[in-house]
């Protein structure tokens, strides 16, 4: 039933969405030029990996100069139109094609880069025991602020505690750990 109701609501999302899409898609054209879409290999359900998509919100090839994989507050290799797709987490619509390809659901821990699945203990391990989402109970509580390990734990307390009230609970908060300022998206991570 959680399959239905996250390719429903993808579906949905990507249909109403569409406009503000192609809207951000000409905006990083007219900007900097270059690939609209960025895809990377995450870590989802058991540890299996799969291409994230977003849209691109770095310069082109930016991993091979700075700060390399890792995304600082300001980083001067986020483009102009980058830095307004970030700040309302409008480079991560495209996840909705990963939820309708049944790689992420919307709500979950968000997926991770394999380096950093390879440090897990085997308690963090529990965060692939369900798929990533696009938001998730780390995310609401202020995921970009809090250390990386306090991260990981509001995530395996998600797993351990999950339930479609909890969903809802995160779902209905999204909006405005958003536009509060303290959703800060997926910075744990490469995001170009």
């Amino acid at each position: 039933m959680n399959r239905a109701l996250d390719a429903a609501a993808a579906g949905l999302g990507l249909a109403v969405t569409s406009p503000v899409l192609a809207a951000a898609a000409l905006a990083i054209k007219l900007d900097s030029g270059g690939p609209v879409f960025y895809r990377q290999r995450r870590v989802g359900l058991n540890g299996e990996e799969f291409e994230l998509l977003k849209l691109r919100t770095m310069e082109v090839g930016a991993e091979r100069t700075g700060a390399g994989f890792a995304v600082n507050e300001g980083d001067p290799r986020i483009t102009r139109v980058g830095r307004l797709l970030r700040r309302v987490s409008l480079d991560e619509l495209p996840q909705l094609w990963n939820v309708l390809r049944g790689d992420m659901s919307i709500v979950g821990p968000r997926p991770t880069l394999a380096y950093q699945v390879e440090r897990y203990t085997p308690r963090q391990r529990r965060r692939l025991e369900v798929k990533p989402g696009i938001t998730g109970w780390a995310q609401i509580h202020g995921r970009a602020r809090l250390p990386w390990e306090e991260r990981i734990e509001l995530d395996v307390w998600y797993v351990e505690h999950r339930s479609p009230w909890l969903d809802l609970r995160i779902l209905a908060r999204t909006p405005r750990s958003l536009f509060a300022g303290t959703y800060k998206g997926d910075t744990g991570g490469w995001s170009a």
